[in-house]
């Protein structure tokens, strides 16, 4: 969406030649960047007999196949520091922060990630809508612009100004996290039906409790059409964002088959979504 390219890759990380970054992700969080070795494509190959989906260069999809992980074995921890539990449905921590306030849950995940993609892009397009329908744009609160919140009704506060710089971008998130959730961000993704999955998409059930859960990639048995998707979530409290494991399916891994149209829903191991709860990003 915010980088458009004519051509597409599968970015299928080869045995024979080592997996390669492309050199148009950025992770800017990171002081330098990471292993290719050390990312989602390189750790997680394609179910037997199938391959990864196509994805555009410099795509929301292709900058989440290669997201960077930490070391394998890496525990999930909250953001207190305590170990989360429990740790049998993490098979991957990204190697991204988890900031130190119970703020990064499940839907501020998906808003971190986004917003960080479209930081790399252009910091000038990153928004998001609060619960309460507010337009919160990146470009205002660095201009001085940001809200406060009376009695559940948003109105126009200053702050300093200040650079569009990645420190910026945290501070932004801060309130962003605090007054955006499930509820917010599923009004602002369009429905998409399951078979047509890409990676990007969002398992989202907006609600108090909600969930929402990211299709960080996608593969595809070229014979039989199955899709199968690695998903990537926070959860409550805050905590480490983390791939999925597949604890129904351990032959599987991190991969989970993309349910049939005869099955209304998608279990993932902490939330069960209805089919229909798929959506994605404008």
């Amino acid at each position: 969406m915010w980088l458009s390219a004519a051509c597409c890759s599968f970015n299928n990380p080869s045995a024979e030649t080592g997996p390669s970054r492309p050199s148009g992700a950025v992770y800017a969080w990171q002081a330098r960047p990471g292993a290719a070795e050390q990312s989602l494509a390189a750790r997680f190959p394609a179910p037997a007999g199938s391959r990864r989906v196509a994805v555009a260069q410099g795509s929301w999809g292709e900058w989440l196949r290669w997201l960077p992980l930490k070391p394998a074995g890496t525990k999930a921890r909250l953001y207190n520091g305590q170990l989360k539990t429990p740790q049998n449905v993490v098979a991957a921590v990204v190697d991204i922060d988890v900031p130190p306030q119970d703020l990064q849950q499940c839907a501020d995940a998906v808003i971190r990630l986004r917003a960080e993609y479209v930081f790399s892009h252009d910091p000038n397009k990153v928004h998001f809508h609060l619960t309460t329908g507010y337009d919160f744009w990146f470009s205002d609160f660095v201009a001085g612009r940001t809200f406060r919140v009376v009695n559940e009704e948003v109105l126009p506060a200053t702050r300093p100004a200040e650079a569009p710089t990645h420190a910026a971008l945290a501070r932004y998130l801060v309130p962003t996290f605090g007054y955006a959730g499930t509820k917010s961000l599923s009004r602002e993704l369009r429905p998409v039906p399951l078979p047509q999955v890409q990676p990007g998409d969002v398992l989202i059930h907006g609600g108090a409790p909600g969930h929402a859960v990211l299709v960080v990639d996608v593969a595809e048995n070229p014979a039989s059409h199955q899709k199968y998707v690695l998903l990537a979530q926070s959860y409550m409290p805050a905590q480490s964002i983390h791939v999925l494991r597949n604890v129904d399916a351990p032959g599987l891994g991190a991969w989970f088959e993309v349910p049939g149209p005869a099955e209304a829903e998608f279990d993932t191991p902490e939330w069960t979504f209805a089919r229909e709860e798929l959506k994605r990003f404008e």
